[in-house]
């Protein structure tokens, strides 16, 4: 057998130029800001943010290779700041004059944290290093300010089927194992629907098929399904199964399935996953899925995700439990959810830009006073019970109603209000 078949098909056909890089055309595409990075030489530090498998590793080593520069790489979740100190000064010594600093990618940078990243700051500022950080959080959240401050952030987009496709077909047309083998493309649903987006999952899922058998790999979307049965992971954070598993954690606790929230949640602990990002995903959900039943759902998620990034692992799985169970028990309610998911689709087809009524305007200067704006506003406090009857919707949009209380026992108090003040207006 051909060594090279031991290589996964993602490594055997990772990109060596701009040019073979498949997405990211924003980044990439002509006059993409990567392509003056490589035409200028002028790189600055940067930050890669998007979903796993889109190519932020390969993206890193392209950008290095073409400026021929030295190439540090650490992981987040191994290293500490010992590994970093190290290579800062490996670095400083590789430095002479006027020469460009090489760069230094860390993956998952988001796992770094706030001692671990401050070691990074003196070297960027001083520029010892060019700082590459591959992450899939929201920088703004994992980064600290300093640092954040000095790297560009460069968001990376889910793969869409046409760039799929044509992952698809260089794979089938170049790799010298797959040529040989020959392969019958019959049906792409199952192929694209389970790769997510995810170039090095659509990939894996070619080594799959072509690991269950000698002769023709053929594609279908009966093939792709019973692959991935056969081989499914328990639980892989990069990869199925970490959107599985954290659906069905959100789904149970939607459900009000306390026992079924801890069970998913211990799978996601056992697996590796960041706490913080279940943590996260909670306070999303408290807003989203309790909403006015239970207000205090997200002063308690809230509390969990300050928790959780001030103490971690392992302790931060009891406060993961409290919260997830307190959720899972909480009456449900999406109506505020509902309420702004229609007010935003109502503004995105609206387009007559709707004067604000002059009555509620603001009026700082006298010029504004004199077009009136402000006269006839009623200062709510000054009525009784804290209301005074007046319109605040623009002309045309009286009477609509966004916001439609759930049935529970918060909002039937709420629903009971509103009819009381606005007289069966909402």
């Amino acid at each position: 057998m051909n060594d090279a078949t031991h290589i996964p098909l993602a490594e055997r056909l990772r990109p060596q130029t701009l040019d073979d890089y498949v997405g990211q055309a924003h980044l990439v595409g002509e006059g993409g800001v990567f392509r003056r990075f490589v035409e200028s030489g002028n790189v600055p530090s940067f930050i890669l943010w998007g979903p796993p498998g889109v190519g932020k590793t390969t993206l890193a080593r392209i950008i290095a290779s073409s400026l021929e520069r030295p190439f540090y790489t650490l992981s987040a979740v191994a290293a500490g700041v010992k590994d970093v100190r190290e290579v800062i000064d490996s670095a400083r010594r590789q430095k002479f004059f006027n020469s460009p600093p090489p760069f230094l990618f860390i993956d998952e940078i988001h796992r770094f944290n706030k001692s671990q990243q401050d070691s990074l700051l003196g070297a960027v500022e001083q520029g010892v290093v060019t700082l590459i950080g591959a992450t899939t959080e929201n920088p703004s959240f994992e980064v600290i300010s300093p640092l954040l401050s000095r790297c560009q952030v460069y968001v990376l987009r889910a793969m869409d089927e046409p760039e799929l496709q044509t992952l698809l077909d260089r794979a089938i047309s170049t790799d010298p194992t797959l040529r040989e083998r020959g392969v019958d493309v019959e049906q792409t649903e199952a192929l694209f629907r389970f790769s997510g987006g995810d170039a090095r999952k659509l990939l894996n899922i070619l080594d799959i098929l072509a690991g269950m058998g000698s002769g023709r790999i053929v594609i279908n979307d009966g093939t792709v399904t019973d692959a991935l049965q056969q081989n499914i992971a328990t639980y892989d954070k990069n990869g199925e199964m970490h959107y599985d598993v954290i659906s069905a954690f959100i789904k149970s606790i939607r459900g009000s399935d306390p026992n079924a929230a801890v069970y998913y949640l211990a799978r996601m602990l056992a697996g590796g996953e960041d706490p913080k990002f279940i943590a996260r995903r909670l306070v999303i959900l408290a807003s989203e899925d309790i909403g006015l039943a239970n207000p205090n759902a997200l002063l308690l998620a809230n509390a969990c995700f300050d928790t959780v990034h001030k103490i971690g692992m392992p302790e931060a799985q009891l406060t993961l439990s409290q919260a997830a169970i307190y959720l899972a028990t909480s009456p449900k309610s999406n109506s505020s959810a509902m309420a702004i998911w229609g007010a935003m689709a109502h503004v995105g087809r609206d387009t007559n830009n709707r004067p604000v009524p002059l009555h509620i305007r603001n009026a700082p200067t006298k010029l504004m006073k004199s077009l009136d704006y402000s006269k006839g506003y009623k200062y709510a406090h000054d009525f009784t019970d804290n209301f005074a009857e007046q319109e605040f919707m623009p002309e045309g949009l009286e009477g609509t109603r966004f916001y439609v209380p759930s049935d529970n026992e918060t909002e039937r108090r709420i629903a009971e209000r509103l009819g009381k003040l606005w007289k069966g207006k909402y």
